[in-house]
């Protein structure tokens, strides 16, 4: 597994707003742009539309600055992209002008007001971001939200050698637990690559000793769990 972080940083106090706004994400983590915005679709996003597992009403859970919802619009989908940071949500909306998405400043861990809507769910790196308790609140979210036979389509950063230190990342045993306990049912799960900025990280990454591996482009390829689940009766 990979190593967990020794220095005390505290998770939970994470501004997801500041970073969005150019602040900083952790206090004293030096990160102070955003990690994961590397401006087009993640390519295991791309890789769940193109074997099908995209359907129906779509919801992008954790939405972030919306490229993945973009692209999900642009092959034909129909979305509803939801994120707790508002500042996420007003610079997704001007990325997406045209697009038809429906943007919305939504709490994952309750989804309020949208009960029994969605054929697909989209999750991409909201999963590890979350506690062991909210973890279990969000999978049962999005069971209320969804409707019998829902697909569930996750990236969750992988506690791996060569990945995110715990707690920024997950076991496979613990994905498997919390999604079954949810109401979902795993029906595929494996290692594949998430893109990151490596400058956004760079100094966090050194300060953490997490030696990742960074592509010519500058970007960080990181493992993360593909998970494929279905929603249980």
């Amino acid at each position: 597994m990979s190593s967990s972080i020794d220095k005390p940083y505290d998770f939970a106090t994470a501004d997801f707003n500041a970073v969005y706004r150019g602040g900083e994400l952790l206090a004293d983590a030096e990160i102070s742009s955003v990690p994961w915005d590397i401006g087009e679709a993640q390519p295991g996003v791309i890789e769940f539309e193109s074997l099908g597992r995209i359907r129906g009403e779509v919801l992008d859970s954790g939405c972030g600055l919306g490229d993945n919802a973009v692209f999900l619009a642009g092959r034909g989908h129909r979305v509803t992209a939801v994120d707790a940071a508002s500042a996420a949500i007003e610079q997704a909306v001007e990325r997406a002008k045209g697009t038809g998405i429906e943007f919305a400043v939504a709490d994952a861990t309750s989804l309020a007001g949208y009960e029994g809507r969605f054929d697909t769910v989209l999750d991409s790196a909201l999963f590890h971001t979350l506690d062991a308790a909210s973890r279990q609140r969000y999978v049962a979210a999005l069971h209320r939200a969804t409707k019998p036979g829902a697909w569930l389509n996750m990236l969750c950063l992988a506690d791996v050698p060569g990945g995110m230190p715990a707690p920024l990342s997950v076991s496979e045993a613990t994905v498997r637990e919390v999604l079954a306990e949810g109401g979902w049912a795993v029906t595929e799960l494996r290692r594949t690559i998430y893109w990151g900025v490596a400058a956004s990280t760079k100094t966090f990454l050194a300060k953490v000793g997490s030696k990742v591996a960074i592509d010519d482009k500058g970007r960080t390829q990181l493992p993360v769990w593909t998970v494929q689940a279905e929603r249980a009766a």
